[in-house]
């Protein structure tokens, strides 16, 4: 083989690491509908590009489980995931690592939320009137609308959702939840609180018809989690330098289409209680 045919050959198996090279892709799990995430997560993808000096691009996923398939695949390395999801995901991708969470993140909560004909009224601890009801929690793998939530129901009556209420369901998002409970379509929900209040603010409920009748004990939940390998695709100290950017995300705007008011570091030892309530209700293996 000529040394012009041999050049040609190690430029032609180098080409699939430099095309993955040059854009940094991330995704973020469809905790609301979808054209609001394109709308915030782009303006993210712009500041990244900017602070990171690579083409990072968002892109949109339809499930929380199809948010880990991605990370898995190294279709993302980076990804906005809930507690669980996180746990999950960095589970499958040895090395992966939480790099920040919202402020607020370290002291999340779930409401449990109900429409207004079923006359519950807010409560410091879950009734026994709540049996018998229909009841939907969020998506399935999703920590704020169904795993805490889950776990404190269990703690309470002893018994399994589907043993509680006399219907259960998964409405896929913490919007649709919300919507669902306040139409009537389900008695009383679990939703994430700050969603919650997002909508609220933006006049999106009718607390005439839904109202918060009970809020969780706060634990961890969202994080920004990257693959274990990116300094080997994107350069030395790659990782440590999303991290800043992370850290450093300032502008009001973006932090408040998360909404979060600032982000600080964040550990894989920080969802150690995670990993140990999925494990504890049947969520995760051993």
């Amino acid at each position: 083989m000529s040394f012009l045919r041999r050049m040609m050959a190690l430029v032609l198996l180098a080409l699939p690491a430099l095309a993955q090279a040059e854009t940094f892709v991330f995704t973020a799990i469809p905790d609301a509908d979808e054209s609001r995430l394109q709308q915030r997560f782009g303006k993210v993808a712009d500041y990244l590009t900017e602070q990171l000096g690579v083409e990072v691009k968002y892109i949109p996923v339809k499930s929380y489980a199809a948010a880990i398939t991605a990370f898995r695949n190294n279709q993302v390395q980076l990804a906005w995931f809930g507690g669980l999801s996180g746990v999950q995901a960095r589970r499958l991708v040895p090395g992966s690592e939480a790099l920040a969470q919202g402020y607020e993140d370290q002291f999340f909560k779930s409401y449990i939320i109900a429409n207004t004909s079923t006359g519950l009224e807010p409560s410091d601890s879950l009734s026994d009137v709540l049996k018998g009801k229909t009841f939907t929690f969020g998506s399935k793998g999703s920590t704020s609308g169904r795993l805490m939530p889950e776990f404190y129901l269990r703690e309470q009556f002893g018994a399994a959702p589907e043993v509680i209420f006399e219907r259960v369901g998964f409405s896929g998002d913490h919007s649709r939840t919300i919507a669902q409970v306040q139409a009537g379509a389900w008695q009383v929900g679990a939703v994430n609180f700050a969603v919650w209040e997002k909508e609220l603010e933006e006049g999106k409920i009718d607390t005439s018809k839904v109202k918060v009748i009970w809020t969780t004990p706060t634990y961890p939940d969202y994080q920004w989690t990257v693959r274990g390998d990116v300094n080997e695709h994107f350069g030395d100290g790659f990782k440590e330098k999303v991290r800043a950017a992370l850290l450093e995300m300032k502008d009001p705007d973006l932090l408040a289409s998360f909404p979060r008011q600032s982000f600080v570091p964040a550990s894989n030892d920080d969802y150690g209680p995670i990993e140990a309530t999925a494990k504890a209700i049947g969520l995760l293996d051993d």
